[in-house]
């Protein structure tokens, strides 16, 4: 399953990842990579949590990145 992340760097250089269709589903890191393989591990315990609790699972994303020359 896809899920669309958002990373941002925050002031103090650290990276936050966030999940959109996931609510309260956020990690952080040092590095970009450090923070998308923290937010891949609580994508699966939120998706266990949901499961564990009888709760749906929301679908996964399709979208398309669409580049615009202005």
């Amino acid at each position: 399953m896809k899920y669309r992340v958002l990373v941002e760097q925050d002031e103090d250089g650290v990276f936050i990842a966030e999940v959109p269709s996931l609510p309260g589903c956020i990690s952080e890191g040092h590095t970009r990579l450090e923070v998308i393989q923290s937010i891949r591990e609580a994508i699966t315990l939120y998706l266990e949590s949901l499961e564990a609790h009888g709760d749906p699972i929301p679908p996964a994303i399709s979208e398309e990145l669409v580049e615009v020359f202005a």
